[in-house]
């Protein structure tokens, strides 16, 4: 069996560095998106994101949600290889002018984000009472 020092010399030549950005990810996590009278709710897997490791903002017309899982090493301990170090979800989304940049509400619960984006009141559907004389 090969020394934990000659696999990661391998692995170099191979071009399998340990290096962060050779060792992160970015994944694109899978969005359902639900439309009512209020608005617009997404729902988004992000397993293993923590609310330390999520970051939601709205610039302009654009929604970015991006989460990262840290996986810690072992207190003491520093990894001579790893495969991964990290593991970061990004995903952005377009906003219609319909919708309210404020007033955004998201949870998270076992590594599921439902984020809730409140239609402008204006365009808000709005019933209209008949009066009969």
């Amino acid at each position: 069996m090969e020394s934990n020092q000659e696999m990661v010399s391998k692995d170099k030549r191979l071009g399998r560095g340990s290096t962060r950005a050779e060792s992160e990810r970015v994944l694109r996590p899978s969005v359902d998106v639900f439309e009512d009278e209020s608005g617009i709710t997404l729902i988004a897997d992000m397993p293993g994101v923590s609310r330390d490791g999520l970051d939601i903002e709205v610039e302009g017309d654009t929604l970015s949600i991006a989460g990262e899982v840290k996986l810690p090493a072992p207190e003491g301990m520093d990894a001579l290889y790893a495969e991964v170090n990290s593991i970061r979800y990004l995903r952005t989304f377009t906003m219609s002018d319909d919708l309210a940049r404020d007033g955004v509400n998201a949870t998270l619960k076992d590594g599921v984000l439902r984020l809730h984006i409140p239609k402008r009141e204006e365009v808000r559907p709005r019933k209209i009472e008949v009066q009969v004389d």
